[in-house]
């Protein structure tokens, strides 16, 4: 397998990603009305800043989760399925790098969400 090496390997990466995550039933509620033909680039052009140094990217990303319908353990089942994806599609430095972003990603909004939305 090779590594991620381009914006086309991203948009592979974030494409399957989300195929993959809305086929577990739990995480179907959370995108529920997104319009993924804008959303998709713009998690490319996230991935794309994190893995790739491309510039441009300034968007608050905590912040435009934080009106979503997601509950703390959906931070687990999105980072096991990122996870999984990046082992199913790539090999090297950036697909490490990129799972590592992730979990670090997903250990910031958890620690974040405890706080500013507890669950009862």
């Amino acid at each position: 397998m090779k590594d991620i090496e381009n914006r086309s390997d991203i948009e592979r990466l974030v494409n399957t990603f989300y195929k993959d995550l809305l086929e577990i039933e739990g995480m179907k509620p959370v995108f529920a009305g997104l319009d993924f033909e804008t959303h998709v680039p713009r998690i490319v052009h996230f991935w794309s800043f994190v893995l790739l140094d491309e510039q441009g990217y300034t968007t608050n990303v905590f912040d435009k989760h934080l009106r979503l319908p997601i509950h703390l353990h959906q931070f687990d089942e999105w980072l096991t399925t990122f996870t999984a994806t990046v082992d199913k599609l790539f090999s090297g430095e950036k697909a490490e790098m990129a799972k590592q972003r992730a979990t670090v990603l997903s250990y910031t909004f958890k620690s974040k969400w405890e706080k500013l939305r507890p669950e009862k």
